[in-house]
């Protein structure tokens, strides 16, 4: 027994990211996840590259993407539309107790594998349907992916530089956030699902939309916008109701200062040897900065291209101003107190030999996180599987 989710199976019948992600945080937790793949082809991020494992061509692994979002799980191969698959996911079902699936709305119960064709199979079943829209509505049939959603649930709006700066314009997030916190907010769907299964004995339809996610995400911009009535908009690296927190030029870089009271505010002053703008009345207060910041800004970039980056780091962590370095990816995974954190583990792959891979986040004192299984290959475990069910 290893992981709080020890104990629990997961069928997981979902491909690309959103579903996947939920599935390897479930396996992450000790669950066993069973993935079900079309056969021959797989999950279609198996292919969604370069790069590759062990090499660019594609033709000696799976996809960088792929290997993001399904480690510790077992693979098998099913063709769904076709009784022998069917039949092999209704005797996985009947041992599971959690599936999560992100075909489109309605595309499993053509196949009889449905929540109610499950939850007759087994009765207590928490079934996770992740999809675009949602279930109901007027898009519920459309198909969505991360790039759309970001456009469509208000979040480009807001991210880019504004108007009138150099390369305005609005920009998606650099990572796919509406698939991670889709995937995220599964789990915590999931999770409730189970603790409540052990109360009452009832099982669980999830209907998760990704809309419905970056919507609920918009947090702080859309209250602001229903407080006021003013739609927010880009503002590129500024915070809308905090300053000063932005992206500022030093002699030889850039650093990012986030400043997040009156008392760090007079710190950061002291520490940038401007002790005047402290007590300075346009300044004095939060909203009086954020008010004035047109004023305030161009006082502090002024003090700070006198000193290189590194110097105002150590400068500004030693007032308790909390500022940070913008790092490349190899930059914080290489930073001590990631490294600190184990936040880099390796997998004995059955190809590719030690596969790095990022780790959970998650820390638990009395179940620890064990890293046993690397993504599958394709149908990896097709024999064992089949052979626990009899199929």
């Amino acid at each position: 027994m290893s992981g709080p989710l020890s104990h629990v199976r997961v069928l997981d019948l979902s491909r690309i990211l959103a579903g996947p992600f939920a599935g390897q945080i479930l396996a992450d937790l000790g669950a066993d996840v069973i993935k079900v793949e079309r056969p021959v082809t797989g999950d279609d991020t198996r292919h969604w590259g370069p790069p590759f494992l062990g090499g660019k061509d594609g033709e000696t692994g799976d996809a960088g993407y792929f290997l993001a979002a399904n480690r510790g799980k077992r693979s098998v191969q099913a063709d769904l539309s076709t009784p022998e698959g069917q039949a092999l996911v209704h005797a996985l079902a009947a041992g599971s107790d959690v599936v999560i699936e992100n075909y489109k709305t309605g595309g499993l119960s053509k196949w009889n594998l449905g929540y109610a064709d499950l939850r007759a199979i087994r009765p207590d079943i928490v079934y996770c349907s992740i999809t675009g829209f949602g279930q109901t509505g007027p898009r519920s049939g459309q198909a969505a992916y991360d790039f759309m959603i970001q456009a469509m649930g208000g979040l480009m709006s807001v991210t880019g530089e504004a108007d009138g700066y150099p390369g305005a314009g609005p920009q998606k997030v650099g990572i796919p956030v509406v698939d991670l916190m889709t995937g995220m907010y599964a789990v915590i769907g999931i999770l409730a699902a189970l603790a409540r299964r052990s109360q009452t004995g009832e099982g669980e339809h999830i209907d998760l939309a990704m809309m419905d996610v970056m919507v609920g995400s918009l947090a702080n911009q859309a209250m602001n916008y229903l407080v006021s009535g003013d739609p927010p908009r880009r503002a590129g690296n500024k915070h809308p109701n905090i300053q000063p927190q932005d992206v500022f030029p030093c002699r030889d870089g850039h650093i990012v200062i986030v400043v997040g009271n009156d008392g760090q505010y007079a710190r950061f002053c002291e520490a940038i040897a401007r002790p005047e703008l402290a007590v300075d009345p346009r300044f004095l207060t939060n909203g009086a900065r954020v008010r004035n910041q047109a004023q305030l800004l161009p006082e502090i970039i002024a003090a700070l291209a006198a000193d290189d980056m590194a110097v105002w780091v150590r400068r500004l962590e030693q007032a308790g101003v909390p500022c940070a370095p913008i790092n490349t990816a190899p930059d914080a995974l290489a930073d001590p107190q990631v490294v600190h954190r184990q936040m880099l583990v390796h997998l004995d792959h059955p190809v590719a030999g030690r596969l790095p891979m990022v780790a959970s986040p998650l820390r638990f004192s009395n179940a620890p996180i064990r890293y046993d299984r690397p993504p599958p290959l394709l149908g990896q475990h097709d024999e064992e599987i089949r052979d626990e069910v009899g199929r």
